[in-house]
């Protein structure tokens, strides 16, 4: 018979899912923003991306990260391996759009959520969300289908709508809370220095810190200045989260 997880805080290895199901929400955002996080904090961390096309983590932190198949019942079991063997890296996966229910069904029929409880692995499903109906639908389904069998944390990307009360009034933010969600927001970034930053597949420490000499975007005094307050409150919000 298999054991229910019971997600106590002594487990030290720890993957972290940046999911949402939905495309267009900001997954790959939040990844880049997360291996950033762990850049700046010395925290060791191994990035796996599942875009086969166009991956984040691949082009923004190559140094970090390899590819991933999600068809793969193999290769998806090095994510759990990679936490086991070293509790205290990291293991961050950026699930493009269309990759949420291969996994899932990895997930159900490896027995994962069983394997990861017994090893000490505690498993972190970033839901992604942006303003609309959808992705609070998706929400209800991953919380219907998980239960408290995950550790979730809830994204509020503002910069796909800062209006979240569709998510206020469903319940499910209640629900998701009950389940032990914690919630971060990640506040609006402005439009061209996030489109400089992406015109050059810069990291955000290049941004932050580089120059165009050094393959940087060339942000004026006040656009870099915007960027590193918004990166400071991105910083401020994944603390919170004790990573």
């Amino acid at each position: 018979m298999s054991t229910i997880p019971t997600l106590e805080a002594s487990t030290t290895a720890k993957v972290h899912l940046i999911g949402g199901e939905k495309g267009g929400v900001g997954k790959s955002l939040v990844s880049r923003l997360l291996a950033q996080h762990f850049i700046d904090e010395n925290i060791p961390f191994l990035g796996f991306d599942t875009d086969r096309s166009h991956g984040s983590l691949m082009r923004f932190y190559t140094g970090y990260a390899s590819p991933v198949l999600v068809d793969r019942y193999e290769a998806l079991d090095a994510l759990i391996e990679a936490a086991i063997e070293q509790p205290a890296r990291r293991v961050l996966v950026d699930l493009a759009a269309q990759t949420h229910e291969p996994l899932v069904k990895w997930m159900e029929e490896s027995g994962v959520l069983d394997v990861a409880d017994v090893s000490g692995v505690a498993l972190h499903y970033w839901h992604v969300m942006d303003a609309g109906k959808d992705s609070v639908e998706l929400l209800q389904r991953l919380l219907d289908r998980f239960g408290q069998r995950l550790h979730y944390v809830l994204v509020r990307n503002q910069l796909r709508g800062d209006d979240f009360g569709q998510l206020e009034r469903s319940g499910q933010l209640q629900r998701a809370q009950g389940l032990g969600a914690r919630v971060i927001d990640i506040r609006r970034l402005h439009d061209a220095v996030a489109q400089k930053i992406d015109a050059t597949n810069s990291s955000f420490w290049l941004a932050r810190n580089g120059n165009v000499r050094d393959g940087g975007p060339a942000l004026g005094l006040m656009e870099r200045q915007r960027l590193k307050l918004w990166l400071g409150h991105v910083h401020g919000e994944f603390t919170k989260l004790a990573l």
